[in-house]
């Protein structure tokens, strides 16, 4: 019986009834009439989202693709593609996720958008993975809430700690004094102790170096260890051997180190007095173009997370070689000259160390402040520009400056040193000098009298605490300059003198804070500056 009641609902109804519909038909066309007018003038909400490519990266926020973000105060919405609107938004991307999440676009909110209506009616939205398809805003769709994560590689977790190091050690000029059993660096011989300690540790704890294996010796993987090019030869041979920086998984490198000796290439590629280079940089170029073809590393970033070294006075030419080496990698040089392209920034400014015969034995050592008789000296062969004016002022002039083109007979250079308050240290062909590190050693304070020299390790040490800068102009007015500075201020010199001294020593194997370990250290240092990712984007940090 209830399917025969349900079934009459459907029957023609009685003539008698239609007076009855006709009241329920005056009714109901008003009410029809009047929600279609609602229905007209409400307005209505359009929901979509919107895929970001995973080609973004996060530290400029320069998505590959134009990215341009819609602000409608508490939303935001990123249409990517070249889009209508010019707008920035209060909301950044989530690079991690790669995806926006579903938002509201409220067209009630036309006029904090500054849109007009000829705008709405052409502005259409690309939807990722449905081709062809575009979306009005005058329309919803229903799409599928899947969050598209891009998975992370071993390139994204490596750069997220580097940026957690970033982090730290940007913190760290606000925090306690770290500390450390060896040595805390600490006063006015750094430009921030606690953030150069915060970052030396950083260092230690994670920096990975990957040596390219290719190349034979002795271009290769070999360099002089006992003379003025001597930093290079070490610091290969270090590298090769080093187990606590050294990793033969490329993939966990943060940085990668091109092993050819500038200064073997001059004694076994250069021919003798042909002054044609060309050799040596056909032998660069075709090392980068070996590395690059057998792994993806160099052309993953132009070279801007690689490194070479080179205290050869060629060593800035020879990195000319390839564009890309001379430009993007960093250049760990002895030969620091700004005037031939020495870029601070990316590059990094190593000593230069004569070490005859290998070691420190002997070569470090002298007097205090209170037993060095002599106010400055200086002996060394007279070539490059300045050496000439500094012989013509003081040679022989005076009994407090000493000042000697050779050293007479029965004299030890080192004693003179280790005799002399300060000891002159002008650039002959090149910028840098042995002299410097010779000073530090010997416990006597450096003159610097160079132009367009950028000192070793200048991120981290203020040189201008324990040395002193005279100008090439002011040579004439050495004496005077020397003699202005007091002997209380001297002494505070010459004592930072003997604090600094540990950051040039050489030992083999390494200590920490040693030559190596500093060289190492500004070179993490400039790693940290950019930012490298599998897609062919390097950017500054």
């Amino acid at each position: 019986m209830s399917g025969d009641r349900f079934k009459n609902c459907f029957l023609p109804t009685p003539a008698g009834s239609s007076s009855t519909a006709i009241k329920l038909l005056m009714i109901t066309v008003p009410l029809i009439l009047v929600s279609f007018f609602i229905f007209l003038l409400v307005p209505r909400n359009s929901s979509y989202w919107v895929y970001v490519s995973p080609s973004g990266n996060s530290s400029t926020g320069n998505f590959g693709a134009v990215s341009e973000e819609v602000s409608t105060g508490a939303e935001a919405v990123a249409v990517s593609g070249e889009a209508a609107l010019n707008r920035s938004s209060n909301k950044s991307l989530d690079v991690e996720a790669q995806v926006m999440e579903i938002h509201e676009f409220d067209e009630t909110k036309e006029d904090s958008l500054n849109i007009t209506t000829n705008e709405l009616n052409n502005l259409n939205i690309s939807v990722t993975g449905v081709p062809n398809a575009t979306i009005s805003l005058n329309e919803s769709i229903s799409l599928p809430l899947k969050r598209n994560r891009r998975v992370r590689t071993k390139l994204d977790k490596l750069e997220a700690r580097m940026q957690r190091a970033r982090a730290a050690i940007k913190d760290a000029k606000n925090s306690s004094q770290l500390l450390d059993p060896e040595y805390v660096p600490i006063g006015p011989m750094y430009w921030d102790a606690k953030a150069f300690h915060r970052s030396y540790m950083e260092m230690e704890k994670q920096f990975k170096v990957f040596v390219y294996k290719e190349g034979e010796p002795p271009v290769f993987h070999d360099g002089p260890c006992k003379s003025i090019y001597s930093m290079e030869g070490n610091f290969i041979y270090q590298m090769d051997v080093n187990t606590k920086f050294r990793t033969n998984d490329p993939g966990k490198a943060h940085a990668f180190y091109l092993p050819f000796s500038v200064a073997k290439m001059v004694q076994f590629v250069y021919l003798r007095d042909s002054r044609d280079f060309g050799p040596i940089r056909r032998t660069v170029i075709d090392y980068v173009n070996v590395v690059s073809e057998k792994y993806p590393y160099w052309n993953r970033s132009l070279g801007a997370d690689h490194f070479m070294l080179a205290c050869h006075d060629w060593g800035p030419e020879a990195s000319f070689s390839n564009p890309y080496l001379g430009k993007n990698s960093i250049r760990a040089l002895c030969n620091a000259n700004t005037s031939e392209k020495f870029n601070p920034v990316k590059d990094v400014s190593i000593p230069e160390m004569n070490l005859r015969t290998g070691k420190l034995t002997g070569l470090i050592g002298g007097p205090s402040a209170s037993r060095r008789p002599i106010l400055a000296f200086f002996a060394g062969g007279v070539h490059g520009p300045i050496r000439p004016i500094l012989l013509e002022h003081w040679e022989g002039k005076n009994d407090e400056i000493k000042v000697h083109k050779y050293l007479p007979k029965g004299i030890n250079y080192y004693e003179m040193m280790r005799s002399s308050k300060y000891c002159l240290c002008p650039s002959g062909y090149e910028v840098a000098s042995p002299r410097i590190v010779e000073a530090l050693y010997n416990g006597c304070v450096p003159v610097l009298i160079s132009k367009s020299y950028v000192p070793p390790f200048s991120d981290v040490l203020r040189w201008k605490s324990f040395s002193v800068v005279v100008s090439v102009e002011d040579i004439p007015r050495l004496k005077e300059i020397l003699m202005k500075i007091s002997s209380r201020q001297y002494i505070r010199m010459q004592r930072r003198v003997l604090q600094v001294r540990r950051h040039f020593e050489f030992h083999s194997p390494p200590k920490r804070f040693d030559v190596f370990h500093m060289i190492l250290h500004s070179i993490w240092l400039r790693r940290l500056n950019v930012r490298v990712s599998d897609g062919n984007d390097v950017m500054p940090n």
